[in-house]
């Protein structure tokens, strides 16, 4: 994880933005970590957001191995 200055991310945010796009970049002010910077999909990898549950199922350790998408369809599929 890159480290960063808050004077260094005032001074050029565009930078930390480049360089969040490979990994989070942690910003610090007087040498303490204070934030975390971090692209879309990097945070929506951790929060699981905008996966469905049976990517999430899929995504499970252990999970036997199914098409999400056949999932999906059999989960739509009238009863």
């Amino acid at each position: 994880m890159k480290a960063v200055s808050s004077r260094a991310f005032n001074q050029d945010v565009s930078q930390a933005k480049r360089l969040a796009l490979y990994e989070p970049v942690l910003v610090t002010d007087r040498g303490k970590p204070t934030h975390v910077l971090m692209s879309i999909e990097t945070w929506r990898e951790l929060t699981g957001e905008g996966r469905s549950m049976a990517d999430l199922l899929a995504a499970a350790p252990g999970a036997p191995a199914f098409d999400a998408a056949d999932m999906q369809a059999a989960l739509r599929a009238p009863r």
